[in-house]
């Protein structure tokens, strides 16, 4: 046993010893477990009315509970990327942003608890996500246009990470929580996390805390050189939640460091990088909330808002070369309303401001100053067997060079039209019609440099238009005792896409791409299904298997860079009193429709399997557990990722870990 993961042992020790008096005290049989594992109606918190999943016309998914325990990875991509229509970049174990039916970067919005990350991980490929997955409470993944919610950043989606960092809600004991053991094979993992929620009357609180250390991972072909991570995060809150008025403010800090494979040897490109790079992140961020209940035809009335202080230093041959700071600011007011002739619904305001610099040798982006000033309404209505969703949004952004040479105002309007029809108890169907807008980012407008992250020489274009995405799809799902099953096919079309183009030509040894515009469309597919098998005295076994496709394409000929491959997969799950275990399989195929100057990727499958067992005491539950992934140490590499030809995906690995709940 290594000595981080004997002296996060201790500490768990410690933390138990402490809150063995309270807990007993209390008269806790750890119930926020048992609720976890007998939940049967998800409510989406994203929106602004707070449906339920089952409810909502518009394409979700949510992770939570034991679902979410058994799937949570290092990195949010990784820990989504089992969904349908969801995958994950891959920059080393230290960077994986979610992949939304083939869209990412700065059209997939990344939140905490419905406010943006404020992070800089749209503005490169090997910049990480400020949010850690190990600390969430739930993840829900929006599919398709959800600019109605969050703005010009949604375009393609929306992953919202909820935790009670904040707390909403009332504590129905003075102290409760969870801690957790984790340790790996292929990369020497050591990971250790708590967190305490609590409160007495109107007041609630929440403590958390993570470190997480990694060496180099191990693939098939050999340890990969500069993939080691180290990740400390840590978080308080405090809320008054009276019966009409309510307040809150929390504090967090996420700090990582992690290397940057691939440039440690000639690139992909024929770049050659003597030193390892080391990425330094540190994020400290505030959020607040206040509001009032019940206030004439207002159900609730809230305001919002998250401000933060980002630096991310990017380290060569033990010297900074490159610093990126993102100081940013988000607003957000709205206003839930009584049932009026029907109808429920809500309005509000938004208002977000970045203030991006960047210094140094890979500084390929100038300093900017972007704002955005945005107001929603969303409404919805049941007419017997049918409700009707309805959204519109209109945004005003402005995007400048702080050094004043350039400067560019954005005028955007989204809509939407959503509808369910539930014919029958075990059927229901949606359509969903979207029209969304996007103003380019700051990166696509003013990139003028070499970006070694990605071994190219970036050239923006300051007079990019807005881009427009119209979207129509069709969705059905049947729900019975013992099957679950969905079913979506989709296509977007975009007039004025934004994208990186390979121009054939070279500046200091560096392939120059150019952020250009063309029309382009993205036809896709998601299928899922679980059943259950038997069920008996040698327990319940299920089977769950899904599967996906996205295509996308210019509409004058010709594929889009990096399009993520359709996928395969299938798990085999039993559980028998306190005993649980999978095994299964996802096949990602081969992906030969490439845009010029890409390469294809070969397919590969991957085999998992895990094993748990839980047991509870007088005063706690504990469960230990025990993970297997690509079981068969099979070469993987993601088309997805910018470093496929240097990085593949980690080999064999075995995880071994204590959850204790109270």
């Amino acid at each position: 046993m290594s000595r981080p993961l004997t002296r996060n042992a201790l500490a768990l020790g410690i933390l138990a010893a402490l809150v063995q008096p309270a807990l007993a005290a209390d008269g806790h049989p750890h119930k926020a477990r048992e609720e976890a594992r007998t939940l049967d109606e998800v409510t989406v918190t994203a929106t602004p009315l707070k449906t339920a999943l089952d409810e909502l016309a518009r394409p979700a998914e949510v992770l939570t509970g034991i679902a979410l325990d058994e799937r949570r990875e290092a990195t949010l991509g990784e820990t989504v990327a089992s969904l349908p229509g969801v995958q994950s970049s891959w920059f080393g174990p230290g960077v994986g942003r979610p992949i939304i039916r083939g869209l990412d970067g700065a059209r997939v919005q990344v939140l905490a608890n419905g406010l943006g990350a404020l992070d800089a991980s749209t503005v490169s490929a090997d910049h990480a996500v400020s949010i850690e997955p190990f600390l969430a409470d739930g993840i829900e993944v929006l599919k398709g246009p959800a600019n109605l919610f969050f703005g010009n950043g949604a375009i393609g989606g929306a992953v919202n990470v909820v935790d009670r960092r904040l707390p909403t809600e009332r504590a129905e004991r003075f102290i409760s929580g969870r801690a957790e053991l984790r340790a790996g094979s292929a990369n020497n993992e050591s990971a250790s996390l708590f967190r305490l929620d609590g409160g007495s009357g109107p007041f609630a609180w929440h403590l958390d805390g993570l470190l997480r250390e990694t060496d180099d991972i191990e693939t098939p072909e050999g340890t990969l050189e500069s993939s080691a991570t180290s990740t400390r995060a840590a978080a308080g809150g405090l809320s008054f939640l009276g019966e009409r008025f309510f307040w809150g403010a929390s504090l967090s800090s996420f700090e990582t460091d992690y290397g940057v494979p691939g440039h440690g040897h000639e690139g992909g490109h024929g770049h050659d990088h003597e030193e390892a790079v080391l990425i330094k992140l540190d994020q400290t961020r505030s959020d607040f909330r206040l509001g009032m209940n019940d206030l004439g035809p207002f159900q609730q009335l809230s305001l919002r808002g998250a401000f933060n202080d980002y630096r991310h230093a990017e380290i060569e041959e033990n010297e900074i070369a490159t610093r990126f700071l993102n100081d940013a600011l988000e607003l957000r007011f709205e206003a839930v309303q009584k049932e009026l002739a029907g109808w429920n619904g809500a309005f509000g305001l938004q208002y977000g401001e970045r203030d991006f610099v960047a210094d140094g040798d890979e500084a390929y982006v100038p300093s900017t100053l972007t704002r955005d000033r945005g107001l929603f309404l969303l409404q919805e209505r049941s007419f017997g067997d049918f409700k009707l969703e309805l959204g519109a949004r209109h945004d005003r952004i402005d995007v400048k060079m702080t050094d004043g040479l350039a400067a560019r105002d954005f005028r955007t309007n989204s809509g939407s039209l959503g509808l369910r029809w539930a014919p029958a108890e075990a059927w229901h169907f949606t359509l969903n019609l979207d029209r969304a807008e996007r103003a380019p980012s700051a990166e696509e407008l003013y990139a003028e440099g070499a970006h070694l992250a990605t071994s190219t020489y970036e050239i923006g274009d300051p007079w990019l238009d807005e881009e427009t995405a119209r979207r129509a799809e069709l969705g059905a799902h049947w729900h019975t005792e013992r099957l679950r099953a969905r079913a979506a096919v989709y296509q977007t079309r975009f007039k004025d896409f934004i994208y990186l183009a390979d121009t054939g030509l070279e500046i200091d040894e560096l392939p120059v791409r150019l952020w250009v515009q063309d029309d382009a469309r993205f036809t896709g597919w998601e299928l899922e299904a679980t059943a259950t098998l038997a069920e008996g005295a040698n327990g319940t076994w299920t089977l769950r298997g899904f599967a996906d496709g996205v295509r996308g394409r210019l509409e004058d000929g010709g594929h889009l860079p990096r399009v993520a491959p359709g996928r395969l997969g299938a798990e085999l799950g039993w559980a028998l009193d306190a005993w649980r275990a999978g095994l299964g399989a996802v096949h990602y195929r081969e992906q030969d429709r490439v845009a010029a100057g890409e390469d294809p990727t070969d397919g590969f499958t991957l085999v998992n399997a895990q094993l748990s067992y839980h047991w509870d005491t007088r005063t706690f539950g504990w469960e230990a557990y025990l993970k297997g992934s690509n079981l068969t140490d099979r070469e993987a590499r993601l088309h997805t990722s910018f470093l496929k030809d240097v990085a593949p995906l980690m080999g064999r690995n075995l995880t071994a870990g204590l959850r204790v709940f109270f």
